[in-house]
């Protein structure tokens, strides 16, 4: 079995997420059974509905809470209906709104508050329940109630004390007990103090052998609680970003990055290191020889493949621009969005689609607005951009900082060229400059102002002076890299 361990998931997931979701595609085609370990807390959806959202099976994902109890990975299917027969012979009212129901109880000062999937079905995600006009308590569910949070009134607030993790049969499987940042969890033989110990229990009664591969894909707060109770399993760390700070190395003295500062530290006890290309390889290999004095194994495999290439059944959209991403700040969407207006001051018909979801996404609206863009940018939302790509002429990217960059993988799998900063490791690794895109030199002390005009000038030489069909054509050859079938060979191969 192959454990992958990572933190959270979302709507609008990370590239780590993806770059995880790409690897469950893969080790089921080479017939390697694996699960998909998540520890954050969702109290706000169901785990299921964001794994199944972006491409994992229910029966590989297991989640920390439920680890513990017999509940399986489920959707929601708890009905109003199930709920109202939980209410007794007593009498209530119900009304709806949207994706909410309220229950009101006659002759009492109490309400439940009904959370629902969405506004058109009667299945059940919480239930939120007032007394006197203080939240007393949510019960979250499934296919049936699967934990409980109990509230008491704290400065004009509610505060959270406890959980409850229930057994499919309703019974107690443990409690979590909680005063601010302080946490424990009570089962019936012990009492575990921390989040991290809680982690490292789960691990050890995965009663891993060495037959067994533990890949952690993100170490924060967990990262040691897995490796000192994974063995005898082989553990594989994957790098999913830059590794170090440059600006605070030296030939003295590395910076690592702290999100894999402990892993590679224990390089001992490590298997085997994974990169996403060539050359973060050679430069981890060659930073850990000279400031570790060692030479841990460290593998190339691209997080992500490409089952075919797309082409385009019609004649791609004139001028057409599309970037995908989170709507995060370090993604620089803004910069791309003031950069095509400027484009279309000196080609017309210039448009930008932008794909994602993310805490941007308010302050970009404000910014189409105020550019008076709105009619040739647009926000898109979240899709699946498989045969979407396709139909653009080229790719932008704002990032000044990634690993890989899948959507820049998905975006030479169909023709695009990109435009994006010289910057490691993913435009460097999808970009050849002049041939397939333009590669824009950046340094730390260049501003805004001038990162957006680069950006402008480099859309415009695109539509005015490049060989499209030819830039088409070599995007297409640096997509054959990326065929799923060698990046099954190398997963093959690292896990045997």
């Amino acid at each position: 079995m192959v454990y992958n361990f990572n933190l959270g998931i979302g709507w609008a997931s990370s590239g780590v997420e993806y770059a995880q979701a790409y690897r469950a595609k893969v080790l089921r085609k080479i017939g390697q059974e694996a699960k998909f370990v998540f520890t954050d807390m969702f109290p706000r959806d169901n785990i299921q509905h964001m794994a199944e959202n972006i491409g994992f099976l229910d029966s590989e994902v297991i989640w920390l809470y439920t680890f513990f109890t017999d509940c399986k990975t489920s959707p929601v299917t708890y009905t109003l209906r199930q709920l109202e027969k939980t209410f007794g012979s007593g009498r209530f009212t119900c009304s709806r709104e949207g994706a909410t129901a309220k229950y009101t109880f006659p002759g009492t000062n109490s309400y439940y508050m009904v959370y629902l999937v969405n506004e058109k079905e009667n299945r059940v995600h919480r239930v939120e329940m007032v007394s006197n006009g203080c939240l007393i308590r949510k019960d979250y569910y499934t296919y049936c109630r699967i934990y409980s949070e109990y509230y008491a009134p704290l400065d004009n607030k509610a505060h959270l004390y406890q959980r409850r993790y229930f057994n499919e049969d309703g019974t107690v499987a443990y409690e979590e007990i909680s005063d601010n940042d302080v946490v424990m969890y009570q089962f019936p033989d012990r009492l575990i103090c921390s989040k991290e110990e809680l982690v490292g229990y789960m691990v050890s009664r995965l009663k891993l052998t060495r037959k067994d591969v533990v890949i952690i894909d993100r170490t924060t707060g967990i990262g040691q609680a897995i490796m000192q109770n994974a063995a005898p399993a082989r553990i594989g760390i994957v790098i999913h970003a830059d590794h170090f700070s440059e600006g605070s190395t030296d030939e003295e003295h590395v910076l690592w990055n702290n999100y894999y500062e402990y892993s590679f530290a224990q390089n001992k006890h490590v298997k085997f290191y994974v990169t996403s290309t060539d050359t973060q390889n050679q430069l981890l290999k060659n930073q850990f020889k000279k400031y570790e004095g060692v030479i841990p194994k460290i593998v190339t495999i691209p997080v992500g493949s490409i089952d075919e290439l797309k082409r385009p059944k019609k004649e791609r959209k004139k001028h057409s621009l599309i970037t995908a991403s989170r709507l995060a700040d370090e993604k620089h969407v803004d910069w791309l969005i003031e950069a095509v207006a400027k484009a279309r001051e000196q080609v017309p018909g210039i448009s930008l689609d932008i794909y994602g979801k993310g805490g941007e996404e308010v302050k970009l609206k404000k910014l189409i607005e105020t550019l008076k863009c709105g009619d040739y940018v647009r926000l898109c939302g979240q899709h699946n951009l498989d045969e979407v790509y396709k139909d653009y002429e080229a790719y932008l990217s704002g990032s000044t900082s990634e690993g890989f960059g899948l959507t820049l993988m998905e975006a030479v799998g169909s023709g695009l060229p990109i435009i994006g900063f010289d910057v490691r490791y993913g435009n460097q690794n999808f970009i050849d400059d002049g041939k397939n895109g333009y590669l824009i030199a950046v340094h730390d002390k260049m501003e805004k102002k001038e990162r957006v005009q680069c950006l402008t000038e480099c859309i415009v030489r695109l539509f005015t002076e490049a060989d499209l069909k030819a830039f088409h054509q070599h995007s297409y050859e640096k997509a054959k890299e990326y065929f799923t079938e060698e990046v099954e060979q190398q997963w093959e191969k690292v896990l045997k």
